[in-house]
């Protein structure tokens, strides 16, 4: 069973972030993927501090969290990472995340030997779901941006996207029935990429 990832940025656990995110998922299970959420808030996390260590080991010299996380992301099939924009970029939590892969980043680039098997870089794929309290142009470049570097570095390329503006408007996503339908479809389509399901139709989600 093909093993999915979800990463929460939001530092709200119940917030409009987390309930898409949340049918994304559901849909990715529904397409027969095993799936696992993981709370970057929750997380025990240090930022990187350049030690360099990973220059030359398979994990960071900073014991916290991140020890147990980087086996997860060797041998997980795909991703979903789900955030909202803050100050034009991604919350600071989860940008101190995305920045401990330099283990990643050393054994792919430096080292010339990826943690992420050729079989499984093949079919790996990740899902971008964002948020934006304003609706103006490029609001969503910079999120964007670091999530393009992200997936590139663990070897999870960008596959698509779901991407709101104007959630100062909007308020409660749980008002937008038809978003909630597009993440968990968004989701589906995803699982069912990797799991050749047999029936190619995206299945609408009937509650929130």
């Amino acid at each position: 069973m093909p093993k999915i990832i979800g990463i929460l940025g939001s530092p709200i656990p119940q917030g409009n972030t987390a309930l898409l995110l949340d049918k994304a998922l559901e849909g990715a299970k529904a397409a027969g993927c095993e799936v696992e959420l993981i709370d970057v808030i929750g997380l025990d996390i240090q930022s990187c501090q350049e030690i360099y260590y990973c220059k030359d080991h398979d994990t960071c010299l900073l014991n916290d969290d991140m020890i147990s996380i980087y086996p997860k992301f060797a041998f997980m099939d795909s991703l979903i990472l789900a955030t909202p924009v803050m100050t034009m970029g991604i919350p600071g939590h989860l940008k101190s995340f995305i920045d401990r892969f330099q283990v990643f980043y050393m054994a792919k680039y430096f080292r010339n030997e990826p943690l992420v098997s050729p079989a499984l870089k093949k079919k790996r794929k990740s899902l971008f779901i964002g948020l934006s309290g304003m609706d103006i142009p490029g609001v969503f470049n910079g999120t964007k941006q670091t999530a393009r570097a992200f997936f590139e570095i663990i070897d999870s390329p960008y596959y698509d996207e779901l991407l709101i503006s104007n959630m100062d408007r909007i308020k409660d996503i749980t008002t937008r029935q038809d978003l909630l339908n597009t993440a968990y479809n968004k989701g589906f389509s995803l699982g069912a990429s990797l799991t050749n399901s047999a029936s190619s139709q995206l299945m609408i989600s009937e509650t929130v």
